[in-house]
């Protein structure tokens, strides 16, 4: 399922003609409910999947950063010294942000040369960004025995993403990529940042999670993210809280009396009742009830992400609709939205006849041809070798 772990060493060594320190694997992730509440001080339940990102790393001599991905062709070179939010581009960019965030942190990291190898699907909204920079992250903090724990990783790559690269996104993606834990979901105040693990056995009770990548692009250039977060920061405003988080569900529609706007009444109201939706979720899953009973309520998750916070696009909405008229007990659109993928909680047995009927709907509708396929819950990263001499490399 992920890249052979040998892979990005050897990557490394014919890259750069000697082995690596230390090479990293991170997980790509899936949001089983909680969309958009991240960045509202909400809960999220996110689970991380066996696709993500190897980063093999050394040391350098000199003050360069050299990054090659095993993917994208070309090195990218940078100096260490004068790295600055906004000074790289494309997939380099989230590689140079946390070298930039821990030097801000007052870490003193010199030249590296770094090569990165994922097998998270690009585009789907399955958070390959974090995973490459939670990656790179773990590998070099233990490449220079920085002694940061898991929850400083979080905080250091959700800075990097969000103030080098520009991206202003939550810390859903981050946790799940370094906290999680195989077989479980990851239940998480991203207030407090409290967090436990959620145990989440679909095979015990006949069931399996299905991810359908519609290949609708997964852009966020349009600012219309941005446009999401600055609405609900606005509704919270209004009501006088810190947060909608802090919004009582039972006052809800007090509370949307009260703004003026009808759309940032929507964007209000998708949170308010997302964060109780998750909440509802982790009381059944935690209840021992059969993993069906939260099928409702994640299809509920997509009408409001469709309806109130218009996020989803005609392929997200197709996938839903045909899922569950195949069957499925739940689906709903996973991601920021725009475009990425579709989950669907299936009877094991009847999951073939829903991929097919989706693929049938998008056949129909002249969509590209989606893809398929089951996923469970992975660990979160780890080291995949132990660290060999840290004698630099050379220029």
């Amino acid at each position: 399922m992920t890249a052979a772990p040998g892979s990005a060493r050897t990557a490394f060594v014919e890259a750069f003609g000697r082995p690596p320190g230390c090479v990293w694997w991170a997980p790509g992730r899936v949001n089983l409910i909680g969309e958009h509440t991240d960045y509202n001080d909400g809960y999220v339940l996110p689970l991380a999947i066996p696709f993500g990102v190897q980063a093999a790393v050394r040391e350098r001599p000199d003050r360069v950063l050299r990054v090659v991905s095993a993917q994208s062709g070309p090195a990218a070179d940078l100096r260490v010294d004068t790295l600055r939010p906004g000074g790289a581009a494309g997939w380099s960019a989230y590689v140079a942000g946390v070298v930039w965030a821990l030097g801000e942190a007052g870490h003193e990291i010199g030249g590296l040369d770094v090569l990165v190898d994922g097998d998270v699907p690009l585009g789907a909204g399955l958070s390959s960004s974090a995973a490459l920079e939670c990656s790179v992250a773990a590998a070099v903090v233990d490449l220079f025995d920085l002694g940061l724990d898991r929850s400083a990783l979080v905080q250091l790559t959700k800075r990097s993403e969000n103030a080098f690269v520009g991206v202003p996104n939550g810390i859903l993606d981050q946790s799940a990529s370094l906290l999680a834990t195989e077989g479980h979901l990851l239940f998480l105040d991203t207030r407090t940042l409290a967090s436990r693990q959620v145990p989440f056995d679909l095979a015990r009770h006949g069931l399996a999670l299905l991810v359908v990548d519609t290949r609708a692009p997964h852009a966020l250039v349009d600012g219309e993210y941005a446009a999401r977060r600055l609405a609900c920061e606005a509704a919270a405003r209004e009501l006088g809280v810190p947060a909608l988080r802090d919004v009582d569900l039972a006052e809800l529609p007090e509370a949307l009396a009260r703004l003026a706007d009808p759309v940032t009444r929507r964007r209000a109201r998708h949170v308010v009742t997302e964060d109780d939706r998750v909440l509802r979720v982790v009381g059944l899953l935690d209840a021992g009830d059969d993993p069906r009973a939260i099928g409702s309520l994640l299809t509920a998750s997509h009408v409001s992400l469709r309806d109130d916070f218009e996020v989803t696009v005609p392929a997200l909405d197709v996938a839903v609709d045909a899922a569950l008229d195949a069957g499925a007990h739940g689906a709903r659109m996973t991601g920021a939205g725009f475009g990425g993928c579709v989950i669907t909680l299936v009877d094991t047995a009847n999951a073939p006849a829903v991929e097919r009927a989706v693929a049938e709907a998008f056949r129909s509708r002249g969509f590209a041809p989606p893809k398929a396929f089951e996923v469970t819950p992975a660990a979160g990263a780890h080291r995949l070798e132990q660290p060999v001499s840290r004698q630099p490399s050379p220029p």
